[in-house]
């Protein structure tokens, strides 16, 4: 333990000093044990080779200061050119660091101004620069040698080439002693130029100390350049970034938020406490104006990652909401979609990208405008100027209906249809063509995928038969009819089953749930009422219909993702549901979420329920 010791104390002085110090402990030592201490540390490797990779370590250590700048140095930064280089080179130069020195200087140079490296790399004069380094290249200084290798790929030195395989060879070597910066820049340089065997196993090295050394990290920015150059290769690394994002959290400047959100929704990685120490700091950042592009990123962030922040919302729409007309077509739709997403509706919001697409009509390609459609549908947001935004629509998807992608004709007629815009039948008809029907289902997609486009294809021909009167088309084929399986029901379901079950006195013939319609809508339970409102046997009386006197009863859960974020309105597609079912012959009772958890006893829900069917009732006979 004390050669140990000794050995960690007196490295700093290198092995001239060694005697010196030594002296210093004779009183504290016996002699013998003294002449076999400094005996071994002769020996020691990490001290021999006449202090030339030891004063390298002490100096990147940081055990020393850096050397002073000298003449040398101001000569290389003012060179313009290759021949100022090397004059200055064979005047003055004869280290290694020095020739590191006119190489990165080189580097900068052909970069800025274009020049050609090919000529260069076979001059002799860079080839005894290449020589110099080779021959002294245990005497580099670590950050010398990983600047140096940043610097032979751009001036085109092959990755098989001898020279860049032995600086390779000894940044390997001296890996555990290079600072976590320099690893940190290594990433940086292999995550997009490890082409050879050895530098992805050096690369692989890196990022193993990375995530043994990663409590030293200190600064944001290296966490966010972690984080998106190797954090979605390594999950491992990627937790220890996330832990370490949370604890620096504060020290963010919106820009480091930035990265990290965006490092985050790329990997699809939904870290709720980084999230909302992100949240939290931004909401802090009042006396700071965000840039656009900063808001435009963390709306995409928390609509890729389903992470709802109000306050960070209405920040970014209030701040969003003057930059809009100054938005290009992507950025304003690409907007729309982060917020469509979160099913957060902001009325002054989208009024704004509304008026944004009628000034700039001609900067609306077609997939602009039909992610425009599939938002505003969602959300079941009709704009002020309706008439005159799907003019626009129409004109410029009318013709382009046919160039788009099979699936996104079948969406943009779907919103259309939500909308109530199918102008006339037009786009419904595109799609309900039975030539259509069998390309779509023949692109070799998921059966997931497929039943989904096929319910949207039964609302579409549901909208053509219960809301399009002037439509003459053809109607979907039945073999395109789909009847899903039922899943497990919600527990807002469930309440409501037996609730019904206790409303008819456990009567199976007076009662059905989870009824697949035609229109490919699923009614959670179904009642027909005499015109004492009294429940009477379903029968064999076809489903949607009413019987003379009777009505036919549809109850609807309204579970909490059926609405606009912190609103009590139901998404498009739900309210669609609820005009097709009427007009195919339905009094629709809803049984919202936020009410049905209030009910805490059997009774409560079954009064519930016919309080409800009276008022449904009710209303339907004041009509």
């Amino acid at each position: 333990m004390a050669l140990r010791l000794f050995s960690r104390c007196v490295r700093p002085f290198g092995v001239a000093s060694i005697q010196s110090v030594s002296t210093k402990f004779r009183t504290a030592l016996p002699q013998h044990s003294l002449a076999s201490l400094v005996s071994n540390l002769h020996s020691s490797p990490s001290i021999v080779a006449t202090g030339r990779r030891g004063v390298a370590d002490v100096q990147e250590a940081g055990f020393f200061r850096a050397p002073e700048r000298t003449e040398f140095d101001d000569v290389i930064e003012n060179a313009d050119n290759f021949s100022e280089l090397m004059k200055a080179w064979e005047e003055r130069g004869s280290s290694a660091n020095q020739a590191t020195r006119i190489i990165a200087q080189l580097r900068r140079i052909c970069t800025e101004k274009g020049i050609p490296t090919n000529n260069i790399l076979k001059d002799p004069c860079f080839q005894q620069l290449l020589q110099a380094i080779d021959t002294q290249i245990s005497t580099v200084w670590n950050g010398n040698l990983v600047g140096l290798l940043r610097c032979l790929g751009p001036l085109g030195l092959a990755p098989e080439h001898p020279f860049l395989r032995s600086v390779q060879h000894e940044i390997h070597w001296r890996l555990r002693r290079l600072s976590y910066k320099h690893l940190v820049v290594l990433v940086d340089f292999f995550s997009d130029h490890a082409s050879t065997d050895q530098q992805r196993e050096l690369y692989s090295s890196v990022v193993k100390q990375l995530e043994l050394r990663w409590t030293e990290i200190t600064e944001p920015r290296t966490i966010a350049l972690l984080m998106n150059k190797v954090g979605h290769l390594f999950p491992t690394l990627m937790d220890r970034l996330e832990d370490k994002a949370l604890e620096l959290a504060e020290k963010f400047t919106p820009e480091d938020a930035r990265r990290v959100a965006l490092a985050l929704a790329t990997q699809n990685r939904r870290s709720v406490p980084l999230l909302r120490a992100l949240s939290y700091h931004l909401s802090q950042w009042r006396g700071t104006e965000l840039k656009t592009g900063l808001l435009l990123d963390l709306a995409f962030t928390y609509g890729k990652l389903n992470f709802h922040q109000s306050q960070v919302f209405q920040r970014i729409a209030a701040d969003l909401l003057p930059r809009v007309p100054d938005l290009s077509a992507s950025d304003a739709t690409r907007c729309a979609k982060s917020f469509t997403f979160l099913k957060w509706l902001n009325l002054p919001l989208f009024e704004a990208f509304t008026q944004h697409i009628l000034d700039n009509s001609k900067s609306y390609n077609s997939n602009h405008l039909c992610n425009m459609v599939l938002a505003f549908a969602r959300l079941n947001y009709q704009p002020s100027k309706a008439d005159e935004f799907f003019d626009v629509v129409h004109k410029n998807l009318g013709k382009a209906m046919d160039q788009l992608d099979p699936f996104l004709q079948v969406d943009l007629a779907w919103s259309l249809c939500i909308l109530q815009q199918t102008e006339g039948g037009t786009y419904i008809q595109t799609v309900l063509e039975p030539s259509f029907c069998r390309n779509l289902t023949g692109l070799g997609e998921s059966q997931t995928k497929i039943e989904s486009y096929k319910l949207k294809l039964m609302h579409i021909n549901a909208t053509a038969r219960l809301e399009c009167p002037e439509y003459q088309g053809l109607a979907l084929t039945e073999e395109m009819h789909i009847y899903p399986e039922e899943k497990k029901p919600s527990p807002l379901q469930s309440g409501l089953r037996e609730a019904l079950r206790g409303l008819t006195g456990d009567n199976a013939d007076m009662y059905r749930t989870a009824i697949n319609t035609v229109h490919g809508w699923l009614i959670d339970g179904e009642l027909l009422l005499n015109s004492e409102n009294k429940p009477i046997p379903l029968g064999v009386q076809p489903t949607g219909t009413q019987v003379g006197g009777c009505h036919r009863i549809a109850f609807l859960a309204c579970e909490f993702p059926h609405y606009v974020s912190k609103s009590k309105d139901l998404l498009g597609r739900f309210v669609m549901q609820r005009r097709h079912l009427r007009r195919a012959g339905y009094l629709i009772v809803d049984v919202p979420y936020f009410e049905w958890l209030e009910l805490k006893s059997d009774w409560q829900r079954v009064a519930y329920l016919k309080d409800k069917i009276g008022k449904t009732v009710a209303e339907d006979m004041a009509k």
